[in-house]
């Protein structure tokens, strides 16, 4: 079937599941776990199963670290499709207000102070601002939507491969 010469772009995931955690210190060794066996298991390759493990950790360490005492759980949704993989990790808590951002981190492995306008090692950043730097180094685009009394969400995104074996992929070669 022809589209006009425009891409088609599919709205719904190949695979999208979720996890649903209490807020313990159990919890992210389990979601890796579970995770990582998952993306092992539909065959994407071991380099992009390791940085999507360590930016999901972040994240769900965040929730613990900072979530506060109104958050009793969290979720990790993850979607992937052909190219990519989407890791939301989102808690109702009680938010962050708007504040100004002492540190913006930077597209690689450094962070940029927009109040010095220097880059910055992420080893020298201050222990409670390496999380989101951590991420950011290890997926392609990370976004944080955190409002008072709604919760905060951390959505990741990175480009994948895939091993050759991959079920997702024999899959796509058949449709």
């Amino acid at each position: 079937m022809s589209t006009g010469g425009k891409v088609r772009v599919k709205s719904v995931p190949d695979v999208k599941f979720c996890l649903v955690f209490q807020c313990e210190t159990l919890s992210v060794p389990v979601m890796r776990r579970v995770l990582g066996d998952t993306l092992r298991g539909v065959g994407v390759d071991e380099e992009s199963v390791y940085d999507i493990l360590l930016a999901a950790t972040e994240a769900c360490t965040n929730v613990l670290t900072h979530g506060g005492q109104q958050v009793s759980g969290y979720e990790v949704v993850t979607s992937l499709d052909p190219v990519g993989c989407q890791i939301e990790v989102a808690d109702e808590g009680i938010g962050m207000p708007p504040r100004k951002s002492r540190w913006v981190p930077w597209a690689g492995r450094r962070a940029f102070s927009a109040r010095h306008e220097q880059e910055t090692p992420i080893a020298q950043l201050p222990e409670s601002g390496r999380g989101l730097a951590v991420m950011r180094a290890c997926v392609d685009q990370v976004t944080l939507d955190s409002q008072p009394g709604r919760g905060t969400v951390v959505t990741m995104h990175k480009h994948i491969s895939w091993s050759q074996d991959a079920p997702l992929r024999q899959l796509q070669h058949v449709s």
